[in-house]
């Protein structure tokens, strides 16, 4: 249980962070948690798509969470919903 919500507490700073690098913040902290489960999809997806190696990784309990491809794939997340519901409210 301990391990959860060390995990929680990791994926909420780094959707938290991807969300200030993306400029677009909507919601509080389950709206940050879910935006670092997303961005660690996102990021890893891009890494392994681009070759590029896991920079910083936790490990926590048996998971190991990307920290830094999770902050990159939240940012980009958070980047993409900003442009799309921009242009919907034009």
């Amino acid at each position: 249980m301990l391990d959860f919500i060390l995990l929680l507490i990791v994926a909420g700073i780094c959707g938290a962070l991807g969300q200030a690098i993306g400029g677009y913040s909507r919601g509080g902290c389950l709206v940050s948690i879910a935006l670092g489960f997303i961005g660690a999809l996102v990021g890893v997806a891009l890494a392994r798509w681009l070759n590029l190696p896991e920079i910083i990784a936790i490990n926590i309990g048996s998971t190991t969470f990307p920290v830094i491809w999770s902050i990159i794939g939240a940012a980009i997340f958070v980047a993409v919903l900003g442009l799309l519901s921009r242009r919907r409210m034009e």
